[in-house]
């Protein structure tokens, strides 16, 4: 069958872009054409704004109660779990990620927009107590408007329903920019909210690239919200951009986590679970424990058990249930990816494991890294100082615990950290010490839709998950009744 031509979805019809023009999306696993996507413009932007505000001001979704979201958001919950196999294998084909994983992160995102109709129900206001008894005053929280928000392509599904969720359950609306690379899973999402009931106007996709239609939206004076997840660059432009009309902004922004390993730890596990920290999704995590201190006595043997655990995961097709690593996004990527590796190796660093792009028949057509692991590397390197993307692990040694402190501390980023040892005191002393928006002790990367996530320092603004997302998109207001009139 000839590719799919996708449109944008504005007003609840589906729609060309106003120049007529498309761009590919294609499998990084053997270059193959998937689809041509429809490229928006800063008019096609002005449209789906104008029609979350209609939607948001006037139509049927101003009128919705917080019962009625509620239901709206278990029945799109309802149909993701019915649709959960087309969407796994949608963000398989489109950026890389392994079909085993794409199936977890379905079945999480079920359960988190469960959560979100739970908390449709539950917004509360206070009420207060003025000096002035003959006054009666109390807070409501009422919903901040037009939403929008650019997503990356590492998780387009879970980025999309992540912006999704609370938007629906806040009353707000919402116009959805995905990545270039990464389309085909938003676009089937808003299918679904179609099928779910979701009023026209109340979410719009619109396709393309981010210096035409993210910039379009970024400054458009009619959204009253950005979320963005994605570079730390980009998101200074964003905050630039947002000076029009004060947005509101929340961020997750780039990350270049430490992973803290001391003596006294169960090795074991901590190697195990470095080793995902570090290569789930082939590094294209924002969050990935990339920066691997562990203590001098048992550095170097540590080191090399990841590498040997690296270095047997299999490599490859992401459809092929026993893969553990897909291909990088893109060729660009790759590119990224590979120069970094480069100049790791010209800076002095050694790779256990790993190296150098993957060749053969099995590889050639695709965007293949192997998992690398380096020794000799030093805090100063670029591929330790810098956010890569990619699955490039850096070991380093360290001696006490207060130089760990301050080395895992010396960077712009602060998005997660991880500590493993055995010691309570160390737990509590390190989680509290780490400049990091979550800090995992003998675990990594753990999520839950209760539990709020997100940056401090360059690693952006703003939490998400938790009652913490939903009140981002809230706007609170006093009101003030004088009882003696």
């Amino acid at each position: 069958m000839a590719p799919r031509i996708e449109k944008l979805l504005i007003d609840g019809q589906w729609t060309e872009a106003s120049g007529g023009e498309t761009f590919e999306t294609i499998n990084p696993a053997d270059g193959s054409l998937l689809a041509h996507i429809a490229r928006a413009t800063a008019q096609d932007v002005d449209r789906a704004v104008a029609a979350a505000r209609a939607a948001f001001e006037q139509g049927p979704w101003s009128r919705f109660s917080p019962a009625d979201r509620q239901a709206l958001l278990m029945r799109l919950a309802d149909l993701l779990e019915r649709d959960a196999e087309h969407f796994a294998r949608l963000d398989t084909l489109e950026m890389g990620s392994p079909i085993r994983h794409t199936r977890g992160s379905v079945a999480m995102l079920v359960d988190l927009l469960r959560y979100f109709a739970g908390i449709a129900r539950s917004i509360e206001g206070t009420t207060n107590a003025p000096s002035d008894p003959g006054l009666f005053a109390c807070t409501v929280k009422e919903p901040v408007g037009v939403c929008g928000a650019i997503i990356p392509w590492n998780g387009p599904l879970w980025a999309s329903v992540l912006k999704l969720g609370p938007v629906l359950a806040s009353g707000c609306t919402l116009v959805l920019k995905p990545a270039e690379d990464a389309s085909l899973a938003p676009l089937r999402l808003a299918e679904l909210a179609l099928e779910a009931g979701v009023p026209d106007g109340v979410f719009n996709v619109v396709t393309g690239f981010g210096t035409e239609a993210g910039a379009a939206l970024a400054t458009h004076p009619g959204v009253d919200k950005i979320a963005f997840t994605g570079s730390v660059e980009t998101g200074q432009q964003i905050i630039r951009a947002s000076a029009g009309n004060l947005k509101r902004l929340s961020l997750e922004l780039g990350g270049k986590s430490p992973n803290i390993v001391f003596a006294d730890a169960n090795l074991e596990a901590a190697a195990q679970a470095a080793v995902g920290a570090a290569f789930a999704n082939s590094g294209q995590v924002c969050s990935a424990g990339t920066r691997l201190f562990v203590e001098r006595p048992v550095h170097r043997a540590f080191a090399a058990e990841v590498a040997r655990i690296a270095a047997d995961l299999k490599i490859g097709d992401g459809l092929d249930p026993q893969t553990d690593l897909g291909p990088l996004v893109s060729a660009r990527q790759l590119s990224r990816v590979s120069t970094h590796m480069e100049d790791a190796l010209a800076e002095g660093a050694q790779a256990l494991s790993g190296g150098a792009r993957l060749s053969g028949a099995d590889y050639d057509q695709g965007f293949f890294f192997p998992p690398t692991v380096l020794v000799d590397a030093h805090d100063e390197m670029r591929a330790v100082r810098e956010e890569i993307f990619g699955p490039i692990l850096a070991t380093l040694p360290f001696d006490s615990e207060h130089e760990v402190i301050a080395r895992a501390n010396a960077t712009q980023f602060g998005l997660g950290a991880g500590v493993w040892t055995s010691s309570v005191g160390r737990a509590h002393r390190l989680s509290r010490a780490l400049k990091a928006g979550s800090v995992w002790v003998n675990c990594y990367n753990r999520i839950d839709p209760a539990v709020p996530s997100g940056g401090v320092k360059a690693s952006g603004q703003g939490r998400e998950y938790g009652r913490q997302h939903v009140e981002e998109h809230f706007q609170l207001k006093s009101v003030w009744i004088d009882t003696a009139v």
